[in-house]
């Protein structure tokens, strides 16, 4: 159920002269992949005063107003000396237009990339910008000799961490961030947010781990106190933890077997939203991703990347009825140097008319490359049951990669004798189903099993790559409908469903009082809310309790899956 609370700007001090103020959302802002939990956010902003004051990072527009109010209260903007960028995107416009129009004296400082951003978003040329390649400083006076780290990425090219040695505060803007809104500051009991963590890390930052790597590289050396995020509590108590945390993610994904070139460009955002969901299902399933955003990348690292790749994905935008130059310029390099045994895939978005994903779509057909999903075009902004989609076509993608690598080395070796023993462990045969806004899914699951008696839960493990994963997060509810020995319900569930198909089409169901799906035709069914999750090798084991049930056919008998071997589902 989503928080009703109005949003409102929560202000504390953090450091000598400098105070946060956390522009708080309790409902999720916008349909992008890393919002998917739906625990809102905050968009956290700072001001340092020294001799001169800077501002760090206004938020964007959906809190302009109540946020410049909540500034006038602790500051005169009239005096601001400088508004410091950690990135620059257009939903910040209306704030750093209100800015200038109270204060037309500031300054803006960010990156290179930032500003040709910011010149952009603005509409003006003009602009007062100092721009901070890595070397450069900016004294603010009481000790406040600001250094500035540029650590960009693909979907962030112009991002820019900055560092304040008198407070040994870093800014950190996208990194150590969490999309979690409550009235903790600062993360005592940081467990509580790994979770939430680790998710954002997932879909903001897997896609780039090289680049992370890098970043984390550039600031190794500082000597910080606490991590200014850009979203969600503030990092001190677990920075080491969460550092160390980074190190290992980014280790995952640069040891994995595979990777997709995932190549785009993005004119107002919607086409990098996409391939940030595309990103995650391919992650998620165990095959890395290198992230490229052919506006700023090189040709000779897409032809790198491409030579690498065990597949690729190339989405675009149309302006003008036409891919953009950079987005024709790669898929020359991917034509001129990819086999047609590679896998592809094409994804996009467009206003009115879609020909630059019906031209990438049609080169590589004529070439003779296979595709892993059907080509998604998505006409303006994506939603949630967009999301989704992309998300599964991406799992979709990778899974395919993995068959034809299994495929390709050598024939399934015989289970061994443990894999036998492990495999007679029988479980219930259940159908797991969620809902979140739009969205609705459902698996067969045998994994499922008892886990307390008071109060009454369950315990229930959950593929990585499954669909279902992003709706079994702490917070969420779902339905276990536990089926009744016969095959229909089973066999319906057993299916190959394409990204996006509705998995309850024929099936009599009812809505359930938490919002999940009731099969008519199942046993019996319990209503359950996530508590806990650990990762467990290759699945997510998730405990939950059970709030409402009822057993619908008392003469029927509970269905069973017997396995061979632990090697098999």
């Amino acid at each position: 159920m989503q928080n009703t609370k109005p949003r409102d700007v929560q202000i504390l001090p953090i450091g000598t002269d400098t105070t946060i103020l956390r522009s708080r959302s309790w409902a999720r802002l916008r349909f992008e992949i890393e919002y998917a939990l739906a625990k809102g956010t905050t968009a956290n902003s700072f001001i340092i005063q020294g001799d001169k004051i800077a501002i760090i990072d206004p938020p964007g527009e959906t809190f302009t107003e109540i946020y410049l109010q909540a500034l006038q209260q602790r500051i005169d903007i009239k005096a601001v000396d400088y508004v410091i960028l950690g990135h620059v995107n257009p939903n910040r416009a209306a704030t750093l237009k209100a800015l200038r129009e109270i204060a037309p004296q500031i300054t803006f400082v960010c990156s290179n990339p930032g500003a040709k951003n910011l010149r952009a978003a603005l509409e003006n040329e003009e602009l007062p910008i100092l721009v901070m390649r890595g070397d450069e400083t900016l004294d603010l006076g009481k000790g406040h000799h600001l250094q500035f780290i540029p650590t960009p990425n693909p979907r962030y090219a112009d991002e820019l961490c900055t560092y304040d040695p008198q407070t040994e505060i870093l800014f950190s803007d996208k990194l150590f961030g969490a999309h979690i809104c409550g009235d903790q500051v600062f993360d005592e009991g940081w467990e509580v947010f790994n979770e939430d963590r680790r998710y954002y890390f997932d879909c903001l930052m897997a896609p780039h781990a090289r680049q992370v790597e890098t970043a984390l590289d550039k600031l190794a050396d500082l000597p910080i106190r606490l991590y200014a995020t850009g979203h969600g509590p503030l990092v001190r108590y677990a920075l080491q933890e969460l550092t160390h945390s980074y190190r290992e993610w980014i280790q995952q994904q640069t040891n994995a077997d595979m990777k997709v070139a995932l190549i785009y460009a993005s004119a107002y955002g919607n086409t990098a939203t996409l391939a940030g969901a595309i990103a995650r299902g391919i992650t998620k399933a165990g095959v890395s991703v290198e992230s490229i955003n052919c506006e700023f990348t090189e040709p000779e690292e897409i032809k790198a990347a491409i030579e690498k790749c065990a597949g690729f994905v190339i989405g675009s935008p149309t302006l003008g009825g036409h891919a953009p130059t950079p987005v024709q310029t790669a898929l020359g390099i991917v034509l001129s140097t990819a086999t047609n045994n590679k896998l592809a895939g094409v994804f996009g978005s467009f206003g009115w008319s879609g020909e630059a994903v019906d031209l990438i779509e049609g080169k590589l057909k004529d070439a003779g490359y296979r595709f892993g999903f059907d080509t998604i075009r998505v006409k303006f902004k994506p939603n949630e049951v967009t999301l989704q989609t992309c998300e599964e076509a991406g799992t979709d993608f990778a899974q395919a990669l993995k068959r034809a690598a299994k495929r390709a080395v050598v024939a399934k070796q015989p289970a061994t004798n443990v894999e036998q023993a492990v495999g007679r462990i029988v479980g219930s045969l259940c159908v797991v189903t969620a809902t979140q806004g739009e969205v609705k899914t459902g698996m067969l699951a045998s994994w499922v099993t008892q886990a307390s008696f008071s109060p009454p839960g369950l315990t229930i493990a959950v593929a990585k790559e499954r669909a279902m994963e992003t709706l079994t997060h702490t917070g969420n509810e779902f339905v276990v409908n536990i089926l009744a020995e016969g095959r229909e319900i089973r066999k319906h569930f057993m299916k190959v469903y394409t990204p996006g198909q509705d998995r309850f089409a024929g099936l009599a169901t009812e809505e359930a009082s938490n919002g999940g799906i009731i099969l008519n035709g199942a046993l019996a069914y319990l209503e359950c809310s996530v508590q806990s999750r650990m990762e467990a090798g290759d699945h997510w084991l998730v405990y939950a309790t059970v709030n409402d049930g009822k057993v619908l056919n008392q003469d029927a008998v509970t269905a069973v899956h017997h396995r061979k071997s632990a090697s098999y589902y």
